[in-house]
Formats: C-alpha cells, structure tokens, sequence
C-alpha cells in the first residue's frame, strides 16, 4: 500500500498511438513531506502522516509550526494520513513526488464531492413528483411520513437537506500516465470533486498488485511557424541596416572635420 496528497487540476483526453481517445484527469502532485510516522508502540496502529501544499507562517498557528518544525519542513495546508503502509520504508522529513506510482498501475482515488447546497427529495434522492392538476394540492412533497403506530419518523427516511459535499471514493483508476517534468500524474476516468480539490491517491485495495498495460500515447513537437521564421529573418536584415547606417552618420561628422581643418590650414 502506499499513498500520495495532489490537486485536481481537471479534464482533457489524450490519444494513443493506436487511435484511441482516453478521457483522463489531471492530478497535480506538488512535493508531499512526510511530516509524521505512526507506529504501532506508540499510537496502536500504523500510518505516514503527509503534508502537502505550503502556506506562510502568518496563515498558521504555533501548534501547527511546532508539529511540522520536526519534520524540519514549512507549515503545510493539508495533513493526511495513509495508513496500510510499511512505515520502515519512510523517514520523518522526506519528500515524495509522482514517481510515487507508475503507468499502469490501479489506484482509489478519494475526494470531497461537489456541494449542491439544500435540495428537496427529487433532486436529493430521486422520488417522483405528485399529480400536478386536479387540485391534487401534492407536488413535490417528501411523502409519508411513517404510520400512526411508531408516532414518529421512522429511521432512514428521506428527507430535503444539504446534498454532496461529502467524502467520496473511486475505485479501480487507472495511472495512464506519469508526468515528473509538470508534477502531473493522468488517471483515466472523472474523479469526485471540484477543480482545485485536495484528492487523495492510494494503491487500489481490490486490484493490489494489478498492472495492466498502458497504449502508448501521441507525443506533439510544437514547430516555428514558417511566418514566424521570415519575420525573424526580417527582423535580422532590418538591424543590420539599422547598424549600418549608424555607422555612417557617426563616421560623417568626423570627415567634415578634417575637411574644414584643411581648408583652414591653406
């Protein structure tokens, strides 16, 4: 098992060399430190606390300064933990990135879903609507409350209140492409939350030590335009005149100089 903090940048799709269009996310993996290592002699379970995102001393508190000071490392906005790892494999202070996985590779990613604010029952949980005429006086209801005998509302029932936003995970992605250069990793599929949303990257629990094969995908050299290098070559004749005739008015007033001395002198 093991983990990585990133942010969800958002959604594009790519193609492979064989002519398939993969939708994939953007995951951006900033440098995670490992701020704290739980053991099993001292907190009864084991796990790798990790600390991603930096933010000013100002926007922290001393507790906060205190916890990660030990870690030798700034005051991090987000702290998780990942547990399920071998913390022998991890030392306090060192930095992860995204080579953390590789292609291929499947993985649960778990995110904050989007909020969607107070909803009634039909949005909320998909229940059908009244008669709309007849004086039917029944429309968009929450619907029976429970019978006479309990005298209460019967545990579970459905009711308007605040949708999403709440702790959601997808499991069995794909890794279908590390980027080291951008910090990116892609994974194919949507995943819960908003753009700019802290996800969570963890080995799949279902396909542990699953590696399936990744299609190679289209790499795209950006070429000059051929405008762009005759505006260059321009741009290069046009300086050499430019030179070129400041040589010579620099050159001009000296030569009227030794012109009007000679005359002088005869």
């Amino acid at each position: 098992m093991k983990g990585i903090l990133g942010k969800k940048i958002g959604m594009t799709q790519v193609f492979a060399k064989n002519g398939k269009l993969i939708p994939v996310t953007v995951i951006e993996v900033e440098p995670n430190v490992v701020t704290q290592i739980k053991t099993m002699e001292t907190d009864g379970y084991e796990a790798i606390q990790l600390g991603t995102d930096t933010v000013r001393e100002s926007l922290s508190n001393k507790p906060k300064m205190g916890h990660t000071k030990k870690a030798n490392t700034e005051p991090k906005r987000f702290l998780r933990e990942i547990r399920g790892v071998n913390v022998n494999d991890y030392t306090l202070g060192q930095v992860l990135d995204a080579s953390v996985f590789k292609e291929g590779e499947m993985v649960d990613v778990t995110g904050t879903s989007k909020g969607k604010g107070y909803q009634g029952v039909i949005k909320r949980w998909n229940q059908t609507r009244g008669p709309m005429g007849h004086g039917s006086q029944y429309h968009r209801g929450v619907g029976s409350m429970g019978t006479l005998l309990p005298m209460h509302v019967l545990k579970g029932k459905n009711l308007p209140g605040h949708m999403g936003n709440q702790a959601r995970t997808v499991q069995n992605l794909q890794v279908v492409s590390v980027d080291l250069e951008n910090n990116v990793i892609l994974i194919k599929g949507n995943v819960p939350g908003p753009k700019k949303s802290l996800v969570i990257i963890r080995t799949a629990v279902k396909n542990k030590d699953v590696v399936k094969p990744v299609d190679e995908l289209m790499v795209y050299e950006v070429e000059t335009p051929a405008n762009e290098e005759a505006s260059e070559e321009v741009t290069e004749e046009v300086t050499e005149e430019v030179e070129e005739t400041t040589e010579t008015i620099e050159d001009a007033p000296s030569e009227a100089q030794e012109e009007s001395s000679q005359e002088v002198t005869e």
